[in-house]
């Protein structure tokens, strides 16, 4: 398979069904309408794009990745209000994206996809929905992402609290904090965002803490208008910033996956910042991380140390045993009355593509395959799901890094294939041999097990104790192998019904 073909090459538009309008879905609307190449439908069922940034609204939700990374490479930005933009300013982005290159228009809002189905007589697929309209094209390209189902831990009791509760990802604006005792259970990536800021209304916050994360500083800072407009005016200055993050983030990748020694640097950087934020030996005595760093997500902050030393604010670390209508019960048998549960509890990561119920040849069901863990070739393609394309799939979130660097690969990648699919005089699937994604996926395995991640419990980590989500390399590893799509890793599924020649 070549990288580009021109319009005249081709004999068809194949249709093509995307599933979520975040990053990830309008990434790969991008490159497959460049040039008229497919007809692209992307169903969202939400009621705007925006995916994690539209539902994450959180006080204080901001990226930790910098914004001129954490953006797509064919829409660079000048105007970002901060290195590490915030969540207004990433969504409206997105936004700005959907609307400035004609995806908005591609996009079918207000539709929850339910199940998709491949159709060996056609060789298509057949996408329902909760509404009962069906969708049918020759390509499926879910974008759901990791990252879009929010986690509830299982408490005893949970469903007795007699006041608000609520998950991060689907904060209550209409529950004000103010003067009120909350409870926050997790200390994640969300937590060390939103407590700093909630401490500051509420008479008393609580963080239940189950173990200490690891944080570094976070190197923010405002853009004033002549960083601005040394961005807007001054060549090359944007690609250079660019490509010096991504070089940096890379050496991170490095710590975190094969250079333990670059690891123990990092890990000295961080004890440094909690002995010269947080004075009180005993809680900086809970806040000291007892895992390698890196086994779980490295945190980045200015703000979350300063706030847990705050006299409004404590830090449990028995373990929660129940909820009862007036609060939290520890296993010591204390209860702590609370007026307002918040859980920064995570998502549910390793359930890919749940609750969509996938069905590919021979009506094979994928969740079923699944079951031991998620596994894709080059994280997106599964044998027996012929031109089904994951993006943000198995194995390639990063523990440092940005996403968006990945997205756009896998985008280039599918376009690709449908380039070939182009070029036929009919509707026929690819479908990845089994011997290539078995030996891929061994490889990967064999990787993950030597790298930092395989060391303790995390969100990495299904039940079956697979590391299904992170990438064992780094971004130029991952771009360098997706870079070209091999024919010989494919064998054609011509639909049941035709005898004719296919042209691919």
């Amino acid at each position: 398979m070549t990288s580009s073909s021109s319009p005249g090459t081709r004999r068809r538009r194949p249709r093509v069904i995307i599933i979520g309008a975040g990053f990830g879905g309008l990434g790969a609307a991008y490159e497959l309408t460049r040039d008229g190449l497919a007809e692209v439908t992307i169903l969202e069922k939400a009621d705007d794009v925006g995916g994690v940034w539209r539902d994450n609204t959180y006080p204080g939700a901001a990226c930790d990745v910098p914004s001129n990374l954490y953006s797509y490479s064919f829409h660079r930005r000048t105007d970002w209000g901060r290195r590490y933009a915030e969540q207004p300013d990433i969504l409206s982005y997105i936004r700005e994206t959907a609307d400035r290159y004609g995806l908005r228009e591609l996009v079918r809002t207000g539709i929850e996809v339910t199940s998709a189905e491949f159709d060996d007589d056609s060789a298509t697929w057949t996408v329902h929905t909760a509404s009962g309209e069906s969708f049918e094209a020759e390509v499926l390209v879910p974008a759901v992402g990791q990252l879009s189902r929010p986690a509830y831990p299982d408490i005893p009791g949970s469903e007795t609290f007699a006041g608000p509760s609520f998950h991060s990802a689907e904060w209550r604006h209409d529950v004000d904090l103010t003067g009120k005792r909350v409870a926050v259970l997790g200390t994640g990536a969300s937590a060390i965002q939103f407590v700093p800021r909630i401490r500051e209304v509420a008479a008393h916050v609580t963080v239940y803490q189950r173990s200490a994360p690891w944080v570094v500083p976070k190197p923010d800072r405002a853009y004033t208008d002549a960083h601005r407009a040394a961005f807007a005016r001054v060549p090359g200055l944007m690609t250079a910033m660019r490509g010096t993050i991504w070089e940096t983030t890379e050496v991170v990748g490095l710590a975190l996956t094969s250079a333990r020694p670059l690891a123990r640097i990092l890990g000295g950087l961080a004890r440094a910042n909690l002995r010269l934020t947080v004075r009180d030996p005993r809680l900086r005595e809970a806040l000291t991380p007892t895992e390698p760093i890196g086994c779980k997500r490295m945190l980045f902050s200015n703000q979350w140390y300063p706030a847990l030393a705050q006299p409004n604010v404590d830090v449990v670390t028995d373990t929660v045993a129940e909820v009862v209508p007036e609060g939290i019960v520890t296993a010591d048998g204390r209860v702590r009355p609370v007026d307002v549960v918040v859980y920064g509890t995570g998502f549910r990561a390793t359930d890919f593509l749940a609750p969509i119920t996938v069905r590919g040849r021979g009506g094979r069901d994928l969740h079923e395959q699944w079951r031991e863990g998620a596994r894709a070739y080059l994280g997106m393609a599964v044998p027996g799901f012929p031109n089904m394309f994951v993006i943000y799939g198995p194995n390639t979130n990063l523990g440092s890094s940005s996403i968006i660097l990945m997205i756009e690969q896998q985008a280039r990648y599918i376009r690709q294939v449908v380039e070939e699919l182009a070029r036929a005089d009919r509707t026929v699937a690819v479908d990845v041999r089994r011997e290539v994604h078995e030996a891929y996926d061994d490889e990967i395995m064999r990787r993950l097990g030597a790298s930092v991640w395989s060391g303790c419990d995390s969100w990495y980590k299904a039940d079956s104790g697979r590391i299904t989500t992170n990438w064992p390399g780094l971004v130029h590893e991952y771009q360098r192998r997706t870079r070209t799509a091999d024919p010989a890793d494919f064998e054609t599924v011509a639909p049941r019904r035709a005898t004719e020649p296919s042209g691919i």
